[in-house]
């Protein structure tokens, strides 16, 4: 074994080590909460517990553990891990679990994971299947892109060719306008950076005008600020702001922006708060584009009936009715709604949920277990969470299409599952998230 390779061989084990002795999942809101947060959970402020053997939670590793010794490295595994933890060699006792094999009746009903708010449990370490090569091609919502390794760019592959960090509107007046919404998913154990990069290649894709991001963590927002595309945007997160919190909301715009704003919800225990942006568009009336994650439905221990719907359809009111002061609002995010549950959303009058209006008997389900394929092993679990909201003057909607449904290329995690009574690791696609997220272009009238 060279040098070098020891070197980060006993790199990755500290890093390791550290990781595992020192976070927690919040076994109510999901939340990996730091060291220093002891007692309670920084976002939800459900007290600090010990993972039950039934609970995803994560595990606490003794010494007694059953090991496997890697047949690459040497390095003694715990059985719980189907991949080496210091260079990726598959376990020789791995039992993976096919697509075919995965079917809902074959899970064990008596796992509590059907629910919204746990499905949401952190997952096992994930895996690439094989190393991406120099200027690979990728597949991304339709379109081609060239992946750099080398460059750290992307660039669309046709004529014309759109580079990231792209330079704002000009004065000339826009023909059309596109807003994205996507909850791009907090967990930081699957894959962040890819994930990310191919969320970056969706917005290149795009070119989005005004983007509202939900559950962006202090790391996420690193990977975006680090990313060319961004240059090309003003962002309502400063760097010290981004730093101070542990996952939030985010808008961002390519148009002059008159001002930021933020209005938090005086009735949520998590923290969620209306992130509100004034922009100017060259040539067209001054639009206000807003977003929020409303409160999440956390059914969990000591109660499962902790589903939030009176809170969260306050929320809903409250955002309706300060955004309604202006004549031209887009509100965009992950509204955690059930229509079930919470009832039909509180628009006033002028309001429109647009994926209602453009894709009339479409169910526009933007979580969905059977759809998205890396949720799979998850009970059945189809809700459109996710939606954009309008009153408009001076405009007139265009088109609304959902984004990220496409699996990232040669990427893949494993995920233990109670399968017919057998605990079984299911190979699965990873995504760009959890959720699919929603594009949306508008036109003047």
């Amino acid at each position: 074994m060279s040098k070098t390779r020891f070197l980060r061989i006993l790199t990755t084990l500290a890093m390791s080590s550290s990781s595992s002795s020192t976070s927690w999942s919040c076994n109510k809101c999901t939340f990996l909460n730091s060291p220093s947060q002891k007692l309670n959970c920084m976002i939800c402020l459900t007290p600090a517990s010990l993972p039950s053997s039934s609970s995803p939670s994560l595990a606490i590793s003794t010494n007694d553990e059953a090991k496997w010794a890697c047949k690459a490295c040497t390095f003694l595994n715990t059985y719980k891990n189907s991949i080496c933890d210091v260079c990726g060699t598959r376990s020789p006792a791995s039992s993976l679990l096919g697509f075919d094999e995965l079917t809902d009746s074959g899970l064990d009903s008596s796992n509590p994971d059907s629910s919204v708010g746990s499905v949401f449990f952190p997952l096992r370490r994930c895996s690439n299947k094989r190393k991406a090569m120099d200027d690979d091609v990728v597949e991304i919502d339709g379109g081609s892109f060239v992946r750099s390794e080398s460059q750290g760019i992307v660039k669309k592959k046709n004529k014309e060719i759109e580079t990231e960090g792209e330079a704002s509107e000009s004065g000339t007046p826009l023909s059309c306008l596109k807003i994205l919404s996507y909850n791009v998913w907090f967990r930081e154990d699957l894959e962040l950076n890819l994930r990310m990069r191919a969320i970056g290649q969706i917005i290149q894709l795009h070119s989005p005008h005004l983007i509202c991001f939900q559950e962006v963590t202090p790391a996420i927002y690193n990977i975006f600020r680090k990313s060319n595309w961004w240059k090309g945007y003003s962002c309502s997160v400063s760097v010290d702001v981004a730093d101070s919190k542990g996952y939030y909301c985010m808008l961002l715009s390519k148009l002059g922006v008159k001002s930021f704003s933020n209005k938090s919800f005086g009735n949520s225990m998590m923290g969620r708060e209306l992130s509100i942006a004034e922009v100017e568009v060259p040539g067209r009336k001054s639009l206000v584009f807003a977003t929020s994650h409303l409160e999440s439905p956390s059914p969990g221990p000591p109660k499962w009936d902790q589903m939030f719907s009176r809170e969260r359809v306050e929320q809903a009111k409250e955002a309706i009715e300060i955004l309604g002061a202006h004549t031209n609002v887009i509100f965009g995010g992950d509204m955690n709604w059930d229509d079930k549950l919470d009832g039909k959303f509180p628009l006033l009058d002028k309001w429109v949920d647009v994926w209602e209006v453009l894709k009339p008997g479409d169910v526009g389900f933007t979580y969905d277990t059977k759809a998205n394929p890396m949720l799979s092993g998850n009970r059945a679990l189809q809700k459109r969470l996710d939606r954009i909201l309008c009153r408009l003057d001076d405009y007139k909607l265009g088109g609304i299409e959902m984004v990220g449904k496409e699996a990232i290329p040669e990427l893949s995690y494993v995920k233990e599952k109670k399968v017919r009574g057998d605990i079984k690791k299911l190979e699965l696609p990873v995504l760009p998230s959890d959720h699919f997220g929603l594009l949306l272009t508008l036109s003047p009238k």
